[in-house]
């Protein structure tokens, strides 16, 4: 049975960049911290009308934007931590939020939280 070994974010860090100096290839799942998985899957909405988005490398995070936003149509700062140990937001403007209500596909970067950051993409 194969042995799987957990290491922090330093740790990673610096194997990562003595592998690059030393010429191999890391490929990257996700970014570790908080709630496991890596994956880019979207969580189911809460209620109806409600528009959850896709969130790259996710470890955690959810990013769903509520109806009455939606109706709203205003701007908006998403906050998406869910179950990280690490908070990020998605800024989005009131053009966005239409064209997400509309069911047009945007994608958006969240802020740099914890020395990453992930790609949120609605619909």
């Amino acid at each position: 049975m194969k042995r799987t070994e957990r290491i922090d974010r330093r740790r990673f860090t610096v194997s990562a960049a003595l592998a690059m100096l030393g010429g191999a290839t890391i490929t990257v799942s996700g970014c570790g911290g908080g709630g496991g998985g890596g994956g880019s899957s979207p969580t189911s909405p809460s209620a109806p009308g409600d528009k959850v988005g896709s969130v790259s490398a996710n470890h955690g995070h959810t990013a769903t934007i509520t109806a009455a936003q939606l109706s709203a149509g205003a701007a908006l700062t998403l906050q998406i931590r869910g179950t990280s140990d690490h908070p990020h937001t998605v800024q989005l403007s009131a053009g966005e939020v239409g064209q997400i209500a509309a069911g047009t596909r945007v994608s958006k970067n969240s802020s740099v939280d914890d020395g990453h950051d992930h790609t949120v993409t609605f619909n």
